[in-house]
């Protein structure tokens, strides 16, 4: 078996992508997680860049990672001064990093052009460099920057260049597609010819600017390379960088011979974790997640088509390339026109109604009625669920809507909004007014008001999200429109689906669906 080092550089090169903001305790949080998981190192920024990435180090020296070598990232020293002397250098060891990682140039168009200096002097930048953290006593890891561009106009000088490193004590050579322009055959090449010049390992590490990223990855340990750097969920500036979830998972789980993340701690070395993960980082990053991720994507094992689900429920490999659970993540069954009958009896399991064919079909003629209307059931579950307790006679509403008024009215420059609903339950009339930050919110609070004393458990849930969408834009202000609500409790999320001429009264059916979902799901 071959060993593959994983370096993540979210906290810092992923940090570069547009909208991408991590707090101190973001990184914090991060940086554990993928220690928890076995990653080799962590890179956590340039201290000498910004307060934030110093205090970064500062934290980590206090309570050091457990599994992985944390990395501050830096430079090589600057032109006419000593390493000694650079304040980079200095801050590079005042972060107290066990490893640190240093660029250099390779291009000797970008030595001479964008640094400013002689073939000659951005060699012994190198070398002064790398020598002097080296006697400081930190591993030194060594970014090959522009290295393929480089390669090809100048192979003898970009080989002098990592020669430079690994002769002064570099640990790893990292080769740098750093406009993430290459081809894999170009990878190929020059890793394996690079590899013959130096006597030390060699690593990858790839932008996706040509959307080869983890391909270019790929191929360069295929060639040769034993240390692999990108981003969780490929994050990064541009176009981002190689996703390090799908190239674990690839090595993991696709090529044979190779070891990946800490195999001691789990049988896979942690890849059941990619999915958990994957969406942890996309939380802390406050950004939604990608659902045609691939591996880890909520659609990367979702099932639409009816030939699809129908096979897939007898072979799951049929449809799918590996067991969804093997990177922590889940086969989906969806519902829509394109549905047969294989995907209603796939979802009416729970109900124990799956072999009732007459009300299997009533079922699809529905959801196929429904969808023509406007109606979508892929992110409706709840909606979904209570359509079959209603087609199957097992349907109870929990309560009954009398009447719901909401208003707006501007106080003071500010508008305010208000809604009373009036609701029989268990036979008593409730009367109940609210205020919210708009109608939709006005309604739930209204409604909760009145339906709390009798069911509290509604208190445990909350909505996290609400979706808007025209479906015939043609019919201008009379247009139908779609609201998607998401909700949750402490055990799940859900969805439900509203459409009507009226926005509110299409945000009111996916509401309601969402109070019941919730209902019927805990009896």
């Amino acid at each position: 078996m071959t060993r593959i080092e994983t370096y993540d550089t979210t906290l810092r090169d992923g940090a570069q992508g547009e909208g991408v903001n991590f707090s101190l305790e973001d990184k914090l949080l991060i940086a554990r997680r993928l220690d928890d998981l076995g990653f080799d190192y962590v890179e956590g920024g340039y201290p000498l860049s910004n307060p934030k990435d110093a205090e970064f180090f500062q934290k980590l020296a206090e309570k050091p990672l457990k599994n992985s070598k944390a990395c501050a990232f830096g430079m090589t020293r600057r032109k006419g001064i000593s390493a000694a002397d650079d304040p980079g250098m200095k801050s590079l060891l005042d972060a107290q990093a066990p490893v640190i990682t240093i660029v250099g140039k390779t291009s000797d168009f970008h030595a001479k052009e964008v640094l400013g200096v002689s073939l000659d002097e951005n060699l012994a930048m190198i070398r002064e460099t790398v020598s002097f953290l080296c006697e400081q006593g930190r591993e030194v890891i060594y970014d090959a920057e522009h290295f393929f561009d480089g390669w090809k106009a100048n192979p003898d000088y970009a080989a002098q260049t990592i020669q430079a490193a690994a002769e002064s004590g570099a640990k790893i050579i990292v080769m740098c597609d750093t406009n993430g322009g290459s081809l894999p055959t170009d990878i190929v090449s020059i890793t394996q010819q690079a590899g013959s010049k130096i006597d030390k390992p060699l690593g990858i590490h790839t932008h996706n600017d040509c959307e080869l990223a983890v391909a270019n990855s790929l191929a360069s340990i295929a060639a040769g390379a034993v240390h692999v750097q990108g981003t969780i969920n490929g994050l990064g500036e541009r176009c981002g960088n190689a996703d390090l979830i799908s190239v674990i998972a690839n090595l993991a789980l696709k090529k044979e011979g190779y070891e990946v993340l800490d195999s001691t701690s789990t049988k896979t070395g942690g890849v059941e974790h990619l999915t958990e993960l994957s969406r942890y980082v996309y939380e802390i990053a406050n950004m939604h997640t990608r659902n045609g991720q691939a591996f880890v994507g909520p659609s990367a094992f979702a099932h639409k088509g009816g030939m699809h689900v129908h096979a897939v429920t007898k072979v799951a490999s049929s449809y799918e390339h590996i067991d969804p659970a093997a990177v922590g993540n889940e086969r989906r069954i969806l519902v829509s026109e394109l549905s047969g009958r294989s995907n209603i009896i796939a979802l009416a399991t729970k109900h124990n109604v799956q072999n009732d064919k007459r009300l299997m079909n009533s079922i699809l003629k529905q959801v196929v009625d429904l969808e023509n209307q406007g109606y979508q059931f892929e992110a409706a579950e709840g909606s979904f669920d209570l359509l079959v307790k209603r087609a199957a006679g097992t349907y109870k509403p929990h309560f009954e809507l009398v009447q719901y008024h909401t208003s707006v009215v501007s106080r003071g420059g500010e508008p305010i909004t208000e809604a009373t609903v009036k609701l029989l339950i268990n036979d008593q009339l409730h009367h109940e007014v609210a205020e919210g930050d708009g109608p939709v919110n006005a309604l739930d609070a209204a409604l909760r008001k009145a339906l709390n004393e009798h069911y509290p458990t509604l208190n445990d849930m909350q909505l996290v999200d609400y979706k808007v969408r025209v479906i015939n834009s043609d019919a201008a202000t009379a247009a139908r429109v779609r609201v998607v609500i998401e909700s949750r409790d402490n055990e799940d999320n859900w969805g439900t689906v509203g459409v009507h001429e009226n926005v509110i009264e299409a945000s009111w059916a996916a509401l309601v669906d969402s109070i019941e979902y919730k209902l019927c799901k805990e009896e």
